[in-house]
């Protein structure tokens, strides 16, 4: 590590900074110093491979973020202070063999990712949610939230999207349940997707999406831009932005959806709520936008309905509780509800559809569920239809579905 750093010191004093010098350049004047450096004396060629790599990730990528980042398999990570990196590759946490060669260099590297997004991250703004031009999630704490030192976490999505096939490939869905979503997204059924961190509830919202018919105009509204939607060529991405140094000029999940009800959506796709913009999506989907979509943190069909009720009351109008959750039961046809098992793999838990509200409480039923269905404690559980039918017929799914079941 302190080789790299005197490397790249002599290396920058020797570039001609005002001449713009193309990746592959750089790279011929780092092979040629480390050469240089170890010239008759014998030294294996991989570790010659390695420092030139670590030398041009310093300079031009993101450090050693850049190194890991190029290894297949890892799917987060994680940076507690300069000199403490975990990683998560295949479902299984581990600390990383490295470290940023100083806390400078950690606090370059995250001006560097925040830069690149044209946003900031300082002591007046601590916390930045951004992404990396490969699409990866990107979340910033700097102190003095962080009081060991900044936190960088990076969710890693894989470079093509994962359709549905993958995903029964995978075993996180049948491909019953999966025909079955996809009658709902086409008929124009609005869907709900919930789960804990981590359970893939943004894989599963691109793998519904790509049932929506290409013909309809959609607008995705998220707080970074991650939806890989391809197959819809009349398509508007919206991403919030943080306010300025002045604390100005924010433009908020609220202010999308508003602003995107003006611009003839046939179908709202809202990445995630978390506060008073449930309300705003409710909303949405209660005047003429069938077939939304949007997903959200809950530990079950039950506690996701909670808390889109404390969610919708957080956006600070006086709304009686009844009528929250009149919005929330007429708004919502669907909820599909994923998990994170032990060993790291992500599973759809449950389908539930809404049935109304019932003696003040929104009711709701279970189409699919995950659970052991033989007897013997050593078989395994799987998804399942329950038996239970669909009660809420929308477009062509009362002909479809009777094909289907």
């Amino acid at each position: 590590m302190k080789l790299v750093e005197e490397l790249k010191d002599r290396l920058i004093e020797s570039l001609d900074l005002s001449q713009n010098i193309t990746d592959e350049q750089l790279r011929e004047i780092i092979a040629s110093m480390v050469m240089e450096q170890y010239r008759g004396r014998p030294f294996p060629l991989r570790e010659k491979i390695r420092i030139s790599r670590e030398l041009f990730h310093s300079i031009r990528g993101l450090d050693i973020l850049q190194e890991i980042l190029e290894v297949d398999g890892i799917t987060e990570i994680m940076v507690n202070g300069y000199d403490r990196i975990f990683i998560e590759q295949g479902g299984k946490l581990s600390r990383y063999p490295g470290q940023f060669a100083s806390p400078a260099k950690l606090s370059d590297v995250i001006q560097s990712i925040a830069a690149r997004a044209n946003k900031r991250v300082n002591e007046a703004s601590p916390i930045l949610d951004t992404r990396l031009e490969d699409g990866s999630r990107v979340n910033i704490v700097l102190a003095p939230v962080c009081v060991g030192g900044p936190v960088v976490t990076i969710r890693r999505f894989p470079e093509k999207a994962i359709t549905m096939d993958t995903l029964i490939a995978m075993g996180s869905i049948t491909t019953e349940a999966a025909q079955f979503l996809r009658l709902l997204v086409i008929n124009g059924y609005n869907l709900f997707i919930s789960g804990g961190t981590g359970s893939g509830k943004t894989t599963m919202l691109n793998a519904l999406s790509d049932y929506i018919p290409g013909t309809e105009r959609i607008i995705t509204i998220e707080d970074s831009a991650e939806l890989r939607i391809s197959h819809i060529s009349n398509l508007v991405s919206l991403e919030c932005r943080q306010a300025n140094t002045e604390g100005e000029n924010a433009v908020t999940i609220r202010d999308l959806i508003r602003t995107s009800l003006r611009m003839r959506p046939d179908r709202i796709v809202v990445g995630e709520v978390r506060g008073g913009e449930a309300l705003d999506m409710l909303q949405a989907m209660n005047t003429g936008h069938d077939g939304s979509l949007s997903t959200g943190h809950g530990n079950s069909p039950a506690d996701m309905l909670s808390r889109l009720e404390v969610m919708t009351l957080m956006a600070g109008e006086e709304i009686p509780m009844a009528a929250v959750r009149s919005q929330i039961a007429s708004a919502l046809d669907i909820l599909v509800h994923l998990g994170r098992m032990k060993d790291g793999s992500r599973k759809v838990l449950n389908i539930s559809q809404i049935e109304g509200i019932r003696d003040g409480t929104i009711r709701i039923s279970t189409l699919f569920e995950y659970k052991r269905i033989d007897e013997d404690p050593g078989a395994q559980p799987r998804l399942v239809r329950t038996g239970v039918p669909l009660k809420i017929m929308k477009g062509n799914m009362e002909e479809q579905y009777e094909t289907f079941f």
